[in-house]
């Protein structure tokens, strides 16, 4: 099913720092949480607040670098072993490719002719990551017990996606190693780059995502490494805050809302395929599969 790929956890190379201390890093994630769960700063010190938790979470980076799990092979090298699995599982393959759109990076290209309402993409419910998923999968035992992740969907995936990766055994494989090694999303952005939002209507959006997702990290380090119910996940060993940043910013931007299984409500869900398409929205249909129409594609 096209080229295989090795999951790794980097620990050492060029540049890479000494090996901390569990306690060391355990005291650096609860000054991390506590300096997140304060009380709001008062007016104008909203900066100040950022900078002293950016400190705080550059010093754990520094620490955790070369920890991360990665996989041999950029994410091009795998689009083959997508489109296999893909239609192995029963996914609509024909019609589309995988292209590079430059500017816009990568995306599903029209081979062909496609009508109006004309069913373009078929993808099996089995293919899709939801909170589903999630509480069907090693998480599971987890999210019973955790309120943060029964609370939020996103976080929920976030964490499922990073279980599947660490995992040489998950079935979403070929879809988690076409996903990008980083984003441009403001988790990644440096501290000049925020300051210079310092006078627009957005920082207090940046500083908010910054500030939330740190707590989110640092209260799932300790989940990790105290919970009873954490300890079969494969993360105790390689769960840094890049890697939590990653996983976020890659639901923050391919989650979708669809029909639970028994369509009684909505959940978040990663499509795979779909996420690499630009449309209008369309009509979904709550099946055994979810099927998906598209009024805009590109053509050749």
């Amino acid at each position: 099913m096209g080229k295989k790929s090795r999951v790794k956890t980097q620990k050492s190379g060029t540049g890479a720092t000494a090996a901390v201390s569990p306690k060391e890093m355990m005291n650096l994630i609860s000054e991390l949480l506590q300096k997140c769960s304060s009380a709001a700063p008062s007016p104008g010190k909203e900066w100040e607040e950022y900078v002293q938790i950016r400190a705080l979470v550059e010093k754990i980076r520094k620490k955790q670098k070369g920890m991360s799990v990665s996989f041999e092979g950029t994410r091009e090298e795998f689009f083959s072993e997508l489109m296999a699995w893909a239609a192995e599982c029963g996914a609509s393959c024909d019609g589309f490719e995988i292209s590079n759109f430059a500017d816009e990076g990568h995306g599903l290209k029209a081979t062909r002719d496609i009508k109006a309402e004309e069913l373009f993409l078929w993808i099996p419910r089995k293919m899709l990551m939801t909170v589903e998923s999630a509480k069907n999968s090693v998480l599971g035992q987890l999210y019973s017990q955790d309120r943060i992740l029964q609370a939020m969907g996103n976080v929920t995936l976030a964490l499922h996606l990073l279980c599947e990766r660490a995992n040489p055994s998950s079935p979403w494989l070929p879809y988690i190693k076409t996903l990008p090694a980083d984003y441009d999303t403001p988790l990644y952005f440096e501290e000049d780059e925020v300051r210079h939002l310092l006078a627009t209507q957005a920082i207090q959006d940046v500083l908010s995502q910054y500030k939330n997702t740190a707590r989110q990290y640092a209260y799932f380090y300790k989940v990790i490494h105290t919970h009873p119910n954490a300890s079969k996940l494969p993360l105790k060993d390689a769960f840094t805050f890049d890697d939590y940043r990653w996983a976020v910013s890659s639901v923050m931007t391919r989650q979708n809302q669809i029909p639970t299984t028994d369509g009684s409500r909505v959940t978040l869900a990663l499509i795979p395929l779909w996420d690499m398409c630009n449309h209008t929205n369309g009509l979904v249909r709550n099946t055994s599969h979810l099927i998906c129409k598209f009024k805009h594609y590109w053509v050749l």
